[in-house]
């Protein structure tokens, strides 16, 4: 067990840093690449959009998570067998310099996180200086 405030070894992983591993491993995600944007997928089956959030830390990193959550147990019934994973889950990616994080959209539909990030336009190519040559 890993102390999220042991000082003694300053570089030793926390607890913090096991978890949230741990959370990442278990959230496969597809990103697809466009001419004007990113596309990020992921699986949310049984996930409500108030369990889900989506962030930008850092200027340049989507951040991805959310809880799954027990459901509540019915009088009588009790679990046979228990696969489908719940608690915490997170994904992070780092943006490419081109991303626009002013326009993300992200929609849950059908238990599938779709999370578009607008590419920025391209830079305008500088023109040639032209410098007036004066007759002395």
């Amino acid at each position: 067990m890993v102390d999220d405030n042991d000082k003694s070894t300053p570089n030793a992983p926390t607890q913090t840093y096991f978890r949230d591993a741990k959370a990442m491993a278990a959230t496969p995600a597809d990103v697809k690449e466009y001419p004007n944007s990113y596309v990020f997928i992921i699986d949310m089956p049984g996930l409500k959009s108030g369990d889900i959030k989506v962030q930008v830390e850092e200027d340049s990193v989507l951040v991805i998570s959310g809880e799954r959550k027990r459901e509540e147990e019915k009088e009588g019934a009790k679990y046979v067998r228990m696969e489908r994973r719940i608690g915490k889950f997170m994904r992070k990616f780092v943006l490419p310099e081109n991303a626009n994080i002013e326009a993300i959209s992200a929609v849950c539909q059908d238990g599938v996180l779709t999370v578009t990030v607008q590419k920025l336009p391209p830079p305008e190519p500088k023109k040639p200086k032209t410098v007036e040559v004066k007759i002395a």
